[in-house]
């Protein structure tokens, strides 16, 4: 399973695994997995990929699996696999499913590929749960995708219950699957709603939210050509281009927060590295009395906290927000 293994990177070469065996038939009975992790590893030029489609393709554990016969169905299925991921398809998106903050989620076509940045953003709003006071929380995930975000806060957090909206009925099927496949850590504390943004929560919601996350397209349509190949051929381009300047969709989240949050409260947001200023001064606008930007794993700036305080107004035009550090 994705979860046990070391998280991948394009250059991640698994350390070398002893290939001493009898000589094995080019094809047929008595091929093992390690002549097939041989081939495929040779042929994806990434040890590391070939290991995960190994033991995705024959259910063995590693390394033992490595000297046990594959099985034709086996065989056929990491065949497979090799040619989707030659032919650029994430390897994700091959595997079917991704490690998130120890959950294991389906990911494919409909949804965004879960990241290590948004592993930050979840990091920043547990963070932000544990100030306000998680046990009764009322969190929303706007824009859930997979669901990773919702997943995590519910699994982490047993004490809060989540929302989760998104307006494509392709992400909330495979948020749907992956709450299904979270159980008794999660069961009873996720409720699902399509629509755009804040416009899919239940009207008995408004003035109740303590936090609100949302990982929003932030990508200008001018920077799209210089994504990986791999990202726009095959990710959502939905969920990742925003518009014009890359601003428009936390705007949206933004704008609509004074009507859903409870007094006291925060909302979270995944940007762009260039964004801070800009989203800060959105936050600003949209009546936050405090704003500010953590980093990433990297020290790129990418979380924006923006946080209500008792007596704050419910209209645009609070005080400037003061960013902190």
């Amino acid at each position: 399973m994705p979860g046990s293994w070391p998280r991948w990177r394009p250059d991640h070469k698994l350390a070398e695994v002893s290939t001493a065996a009898a000589p094995e038939p080019p094809s047929g009975p008595g091929r093992t997995w390690r002549s097939l992790y041989q081939q495929a590893a040779a042929r994806l030029g990434d040890h590391q990929v070939a290991r995960w489609f190994v033991e995705e393709a024959s259910g063995g554990r590693w390394p033992m699996v490595l000297d046990e016969e594959a099985t034709a169905g086996g065989a056929e299925r990491l065949g497979r696999m090799v040619e989707r991921r030659c032919s650029g398809e994430p390897v994700q998106y091959v595997l079917g499913h991704w490690a998130f903050r120890g959950l294991d989620l389906l990911v494919d076509r409909r949804a965004l590929i879960p990241r290590p940045e948004t592993e930050v953003v979840v990091e920043v709003a547990l963070g932000e749960l544990d100030r306000l006071g998680s046990e009764g929380a009322l969190a929303v995930d706007l824009g859930t995708g997979s669901g990773a975000i919702a997943l995590s806060l519910a699994a982490e957090r047993p004490g809060v219950q989540v929302w989760a909206t998104d307006r494509s009925e392709g992400a909330l099927a495979v948020a749907a699957a992956n709450l299904a496949g979270g159980g008794a850590r999660v069961a009873g504390r996720v409720s699902l709603a399509r629509g755009d943004w804040w416009e899919a929560l239940p009207e008995d919601l408004a003035g109740r939210v303590t936090l609100a996350v949302a990982n929003p397209p932030y990508i200008a349509e001018a920077e799209l050509a210089g994504l990986p190949e791999e990202v726009v051929a095959w990710e959502p381009r939905e969920a990742l281009v925003a518009g014009p300047t890359g601003l428009e969709a936390l705007e949206q989240v933004l704008g609509g927060a004074a009507r859903w949050l409870a007094p006291r409260s925060a909302l979270v947001a995944e940007i762009a590295p260039h964004q801070p200023g800009a989203a800060q001064a959105l936050a600003c606008r949209a009546g936050f009395d405090e704003a500010f930007v953590r980093p990433d794993l990297t020290g790129r700036d990418r979380v924006l906290v923006a946080r209500r305080s008792p007596g704050q107004p419910e209209r645009p035009g609070a005080p400037p927000a003061v960013p902190a550090r």
